[in-house]
């Protein structure tokens, strides 16, 4: 029988998949009341979503493109700026560039992982460069969890002092090979290479909180300034004193709740995916 496409089913990406402790840990955020973004289980999720991914600092935040609004207004990306942006990718990865009044300039794909090219990148950063018109930042895309090819990427930014954002959206769970030619590369989870890392928990991601997302950074400062932020730049111990025009981006103790749960099968959602690749591949 030939199937159209009319009569075809659809696959999706990710399927949301809730076996594990998410009914006992959102009871526990009814039965104690935390149920917004005050709780036990958002600090408990950064913390366990760091050490995973082996990033120093993890912020939790509403979604993934509101974690990408955040890298960029933190890299200083606004009005007349430019960003180097993957063209293969989901529009929330290009959307907040133009919240900042700045302009998505789009690099093409390579064909191994349909990623970001390197050398054309480093080409392009290198032509700019020599006109005095660099980007304020890159935003490179792990699409569909195949790692993007960073190392000649990681060296053209250090070179130009160029801010490099990984949206990660759909590759938690993915890292470099260790013998991978890139020695600030190999061996590290995506997310945790660039200035700054964005993770997503949309129902079709690997592990999801129905909505939400993740920073993550090395710098203490940056990652303390991230979570000064997403709190609306409330200062401290003052209800209503805030230093700074801040944004409503935190993420609840429900939806942390379910991520800490979601995080404790992981194991098993990557071996699951990798089953589906290995019989797709035969």
């Amino acid at each position: 029988m030939i199937v159209t496409t009319s009569d075809a089913t659809p696959i999706p990406l990710c399927e949301p998949y809730l076996r594990g402790n998410e009914r006992r840990y959102i009871d526990d955020c009814l039965t104690t009341n935390f149920v917004s973004s005050v709780g036990a289980y958002v600090d408990r999720f950064e913390r366990e979503f760091a050490a995973y991914t082996g990033s120093p600092h993890a912020i939790a935040c509403v979604n993934g493109t509101s974690a990408i609004h955040l890298a960029l207004y933190v890299c200083g990306v606004g009005a007349g700026d430019t960003v180097l942006v993957s063209d293969f990718t989901f529009i929330a990865t290009a959307n907040p560039v133009r919240y900042l009044g700045a302009l998505p300039v789009f690099v093409d794909s390579e064909s191994r992982s349909w990623n970001l090219d390197p050398l054309l990148t480093v080409k392009i950063l290198d032509d700019l460069a020599r006109q005095g018109r660099l980007p304020k930042a890159v935003l490179a895309v792990h699409i569909l969890g195949q790692p993007a090819d960073l190392g000649p990427i990681v060296d053209a930014c250090t070179r130009h002092g160029v801010p490099l954002i990984e949206d990660a959206a759909e590759a938690l769970g993915a890292s470099y090979h260790s013998d991978y030619p890139h020695a600030q590369v190999a061996g590290r989870h995506v997310g945790t290479i660039g200035h700054i890392g964005v993770f997503s928990f949309n129902g079709n991601k690997l592990i999801t909180t129905g909505g939400g997302g993740m920073l993550t950074t090395a710098d203490a400062a940056l990652a303390k300034r991230l979570k000064h932020l997403t709190t609306q730049a409330k200062l401290p111990g003052l209800a209503f004193v805030h230093d700074e025009v801040g944004f409503n981006y935190r993420l609840t103790n429900l939806a942390a709740a379910m991520g800490v749960a979601q995080l404790e099968q992981i194991g098993h959602f990557l071996a699951r995916k990798q089953h589906i690749a290995d019989r797709y591949a035969r």
